[in-house]
């Protein structure tokens, strides 16, 4: 992923916000896009759905989670910047691309994240209830919803932000994923990478309590 000036504590906070929410919508069977986007590159791509409808707010402040939940039901898209700062919420995506078997929600995450390159989309799929990150076109992480732990939530978040290798390492998965593979979390125990030619499997440790 491009560098840009955020942080990237901030950025992997973000991302972890989201994919917890997006657990939250898939137990309960809803569906919902997240476009995380550099406000300048986002700019004319997108078509609020509901433009008299107005609100702004931070998805990292105190009990926006909550209202992120509510509004990420709406149709569209919900389109916050890597900092966390919401753009749009029920937007259409203007920048589409047809993902072959699936539907609207899909072109739309497939088409924003070709077109911008540092752009990551979160989608929930309402009829299966997992979740897909899509980075440059592709799909990059799919996972159920299932909550994941905490520290694992957290290398997640950071590698799909930071793309820093080290965080996977641990669960023996950094070479795999260096070679274009799509990680899965299933049942929020294990993480897999699918590569061209093998499935290369780790349970991930748990924190013990202290």
């Amino acid at each position: 992923m491009v560098e840009t000036g955020h942080n990237h504590d901030v950025r992997a906070e973000v991302m972890a916000v989201i994919l917890n929410i997006s657990k939250s919508l898939a137990k309960d069977k809803k569906g919902a896009l997240f476009v995380i986007a550099e406000r300048e590159k986002i700019a004319g791509n997108f078509r609020p759905h509901y433009p008299q409808l107005q609100f702004s707010g931070n998805i990292l402040s105190k009990g926006m989670d909550a209202v992120v939940e509510k509004l990420a039901t709406l149709d569209g898209g919900m389109i916050f910047t890597p900092d966390g700062v919401l753009i749009a919420y029920g937007s259409r995506i203007l920048k589409s691309e047809t993902l072959l078997g699936y539907g609207t929600k899909h072109a739309a995450a497939k088409g924003i994240t070709s077109y911008d390159k540092t752009a990551t989309a979160v989608l929930v799929s309402e009829e299966s209830g997992w979740i897909k990150v899509f980075q440059k076109g592709e799909i990059v992480l799919e996972t159920d919803a299932v909550d994941i732990e905490p520290s694992t939530l957290e290398k997640v978040s950071s590698f799909l932000t930071n793309k820093d290798m080290a965080l996977l390492a641990s669960a023996g998965l950094a070479a795999a994923v260096g070679l274009g593979g799509a990680v899965l979390i299933v049942g929020g125990a294990y993480m897999v990478v699918k590569t061209a030619g093998e499935v290369i499997s780790s349970t991930l440790k748990k924190e013990k309590p202290r």
